[in-house]
């Protein structure tokens, strides 16, 4: 008979018992395995899972937050080590060859762009000629500043801008500018030539002027690059090389109040402001396995969009792109991180033309990753897309097809990744077109194929340029693409 000791009334035994003394450790299962336990409490020798799980957390979190930064400070860095263009100096891409290093490049027309450090060059001025153009300025998280050209305050008309750095006030000629105010020390500066005429292309591009305000009175002439047939890309680094690059770029720039918490993963993983990036060997695990996991969710969050209302037809496999509501990313009451995520893992850059709802204005995309029956596009089968006649689009159509790994252009021993109503492509009696994507080319129809890889998937984008009012109201559909045997 087990004997009571009584202690002011109470049973020392009970007491024990309620203070958990003795209680056998029951292991708990959860997604990472068996955490063993004490009680209510994890037990010391699990304690060190658990934090490698947060770091692994914070890390895949991190990851897709940061993918538009580290898009463009990959881009910034291979046009200054691989191409050789320095703050300021503007990179001219207009062949095949010079667009395969761009995420989800537009193989239709010309690209003009730069990238400029304001910490350099403080207030800069931009002279955009009178002429049909599509740009605008972007700060480095890809949030649209300001338009230029058809959708810009300068309605095609041409005139100067003037882009302030974070926190600088207006000069006192400010009018004399639209006014543009970063809230990034880098930018990029860019424009496409909508001109079908190569001649007056060239004279738009030649008398487009970027300065520093400081050099207004006596601005030096903007230097025009091309690639040259230097390869470059564009694509966010994998593994540690991913981190290495954030942690650059974010020595040169504010934190906005939105970031701060992020900022705190980031410190934990021995990613900091003012500090050299030294992570430990837990940390550079967390990193290395978060980008992993990262990059795997970007793919689903963006091949495989949940967001409502993605599907642009119900019945069709075409998906809205960008998703983005306003340029800001910014809704009611949050800021849109996953349509965030999902647009910049898949493309680059956004301005309030790209999201217009005006007919006959700006620009609009669709994408396809999967054929007629949800299976992804593979390299190695023949497909077909019928457009049918008279597609909503007041100044062109265009249909371009993507690596699915790299998201550039494809790179295709034909060197051809797009077909689009300025190429002189074969026509049904109706007015139809038929186009075709494989291996291998159809006999007949020749000049309406892109080649495939085998052994790569693919995805395209449909662009319709001035959208008309025939695809806001959704009475013209396109076809899926369809596998042809």
């Amino acid at each position: 008979m087990q004997a009571l000791i009584r202690i002011a009334g109470f049973s020392v035994m009970a007491v024990f018992a309620s203070c958990g003394v003795g209680v056998q450790a029951q292991p708990l299962d959860t997604r990472i395995g068996q955490v063993t336990m004490e009680g209510e409490l994890p037990a010391h020798e699990s304690i060190a899972g658990l934090y490698a799980e947060l770091d692994f957390q914070q890390a895949t979190q991190s990851y897709l937050w940061a993918l538009p930064l580290v898009s463009y400070a990959q881009w910034q860095e291979a046009f200054r080590d691989k191409l050789g263009a320095h703050s300021g100096d503007l990179m001219v891409l207009n062949s095949y060859e010079d667009k395969l290093g761009v995420i989800t490049a537009n193989a239709t027309t010309p690209y003009i762009l730069g990238f400029v450090d304001l910490n350099e060059t403080g207030p800069l001025v931009i002279e955009l000629p009178p002429g049909p153009t599509a740009g605008g300025v972007g700060d480095f998280w890809q949030r649209a500043i300001i338009d230029m050209g058809q959708t810009g305050p300068d309605k095609g008309k041409g005139g100067k801008y003037l882009v302030l750095p974070p926190g600088q006030e207006p000069p006192a000629d400010v009018g004399k500018y639209y006014l543009a105010r970063s809230q990034t020390m880098n930018v990029l500066v860019g424009f496409r030539v909508l001109d079908p005429d190569p001649a007056k292309g060239k004279a738009l591009v030649e008398a487009f002027k970027m300065y520093p305000y400081a050099k207004r009175a006596t601005p030096d002439k903007t230097r025009l690059l091309s690639p040259g047939g230097k390869a470059w890309s564009g694509t966010q680094p994998r593994g540690m090389a991913y981190w290495e690059r954030l942690h650059q770029i974010i020595q040169k720039e504010p934190v906005n109040e939105r970031d701060r918490f992020y900022m705190a993963m980031l410190a934990s993983l021995g990613i900091e402001k003012d500090k050299p990036f030294n992570p430990n060997d837990n940390q550079r695990k967390a990193l290395e396995q978060g980008a992993q996991m990262g990059e795997l969710i970007a793919k689903a969050n963006t091949f495989a969009k949940r967001f409502p209302g993605a599907q642009y037809w119900p019945d069709r496999q075409w998906d809205t792109v960008l998703n983005i509501t306003e340029p800001s990313q910014r809704v009611a009451y949050y800021d849109q991180l996953w349509e965030r995520s999902a647009w910049f893992y898949e493309a680059v850059t956004n301005t309030k033309g790209m999201v217009s709802k005006t007919p006959g204005l700006g620009q609009t995309y669709l994408g396809a990753y999967t054929d007629n029956s949800g299976k992804w596009l593979d390299g190695a089968n023949r497909y077909r897309l019928h457009v049918g006649a008279n597609p909503p689009a007041k100044q062109f159509w265009s249909m371009t097809v993507y690596d699915i790994d790299s998201r550039c252009l494809i790179d295709n021993p034909q060197r051809k990744a797009d077909l689009s109503s300025r190429q002189e492509l074969k026509k049904n009696a109706d007015g139809s077109v038929d186009l075709y994507f494989g291996p291998t080319a159809p006999e007949g129809f020749e000049s309406n194929w892109v080649q495939t890889v085998p052994g790569k998937h693919w995805f395209s984008y449909f662009r319709l340029y001035a959208p008309t009012e025939a695809y806001f109201d959704k009475s013209w559909k396109l076809d899926d693409i369809t596998p042809v045997k």
